[in-house]
């Protein structure tokens, strides 16, 4: 049930209502200093974008095919200029039918490694809900000082299974972490080696609640089944440390396990699992970043909002704002900068019976966090 907000002139009673809120719903308390203003970043008409990421003064954008983007699935805008495909137009060009290897079939995500590389994540499946084409689940990494691709990893049908829907990516060390959105579970990548496995198939913290529902303005969000649309192991991050990597089902709770048992493939199936603990308990989130200091930027989907979370365990507001409809795939920038790309996922003509309600132009907004 909701908290009454107090008079503006009261501010030490509204924080008093978010703590109570806290204590009495086991909901995070979260304080409302004044927020920093939006600005909008990049725009476009034809887009539909959930990731983002940003070197200097390139900005790079992707978005799935099922979308009904018009736009090639990764383009690059630099300096206000129009959107152009990156790395080239070639990568850019798959159809059905073509050759699903060397080419974006379906990018869900793109995250930037600390050496200069863009990741981009291709689940390979071309239709929401698909089963990935033999050879078209891959990770692909482009050098960006040379603007070209440098590494191209396939996922085989070992770990990029009938159903799979391969959704995020984050590092530690000589390996990266990936979740499964449709198959609940994790995927450990040996980097060196270029060996995938699996791991936490089933496991309770990577499959999505039945009672939690995705509400998006007051809506709970439908698949095109006509059920609540359920998003399995969805939002992961590595702490500052980079002795746990923190993870969840799209609508929470969230889950940490230690790295140091991810990394080793001996480790028995069991003594992983039993090592899974609970971590925090968030609403449903679009996505997250997380800071050097350990702080979790997440986006309430529910009230159309960025939080912070603190290493504490306090949450402040970062940003309220209607245009923040379901904002996915948040990027923190080196200066503090929050790049929000307002993704609008609910609207578009997949779960509308075919007739996208996306309100365009699609926007980046971005916020500063100091």
């Amino acid at each position: 049930m909701p908290i009454p907000a107090f008079p503006r002139r009261h501010p030490s009673l509204r924080i008093i209502a978010a703590v109570a809120a806290q204590l009495i719903l086991g909901q995070p308390a979260v304080a409302a200093p004044p927020a920093p203003p939006l600005t909008v970043a990049v725009q476009n008409p034809d887009a539909v974008w959930n990731a983002v990421a940003v070197e200097g003064a390139r900005v790079f954008l992707a978005g799935p095919r099922w979308t009904g983007t018009k736009l090639p699935p990764l383009v690059m805008v630099e300096g206000g200029g129009a959107p152009r495909p990156f790395p080239d137009a070639a990568w850019n060009a798959w159809v059905p039918g073509a050759d699903p290897a060397h080419a974006f079939v379906n990018i869900n995500a793109i995250h930037r490694d600390d050496a200069g590389g863009l990741w981009v994540v291709d689940t390979g499946a071309p239709d929401f809900g698909g089963d990935p084409l033999p050879g078209g689940a891959k990770l692909v990494r482009i050098d960006l000082n040379r603007g070209r691709v440098d590494r191209v990893i396939p996922l085989g049908a070992d770990v990029a299974r009938p159903g799979s829907y391969v959704d995020d990516i984050r590092f530690h060390g000589s390996h990266a972490y990936l979740t499964d959105a449709g198959q609940p579970g994790l995927i450990v990548l040996d980097l060196a080696t270029g060996v995938a496995r699996r791991v936490l198939d089933r496991h309770p913290s990577t499959v999505a609640p039945a009672d939690r529902p995705i509400v998006v303005d007051g809506e709970t969000v439908l698949a095109p089944d006509g059920r609540p649309l359920a998003v399995h192991s969805d939002p992961l991050e590595v702490s500052p440390d980079g002795e746990w990597l923190y993870y969840a089902p799209l609508e929470g709770p969230w889950s940490r396990v230690p790295t140091r048992l991810l990394d080793d493939p001996a480790v028995p199936a069991a003594t992983l699992a039993d090592a899974v603990r609970p971590w925090i308990d968030l609403p449903p989130v679009g996505g997250t970043a997380m800071g050097p200091d350990g702080s979790l930027y997440y986006t309430d989907l529910a009230a159309n909002a960025v939080r912070r979370r603190a290493p504490d365990g306090s949450v402040t507001s970062v940003a309220h704002d209607a245009r923040l409809h379901w904002v996915d795939a948040p990027y923190l920038a080196a200066d503090g900068t929050l790049w929000l790309p307002a993704a609008q996922m609910d609207r578009v003509a997949l779960f509308h019976h075919g007739k996208s309600q996306v309100r365009a132009p699609m926007t980046i907004f971005t916020v500063r966090t100091r």
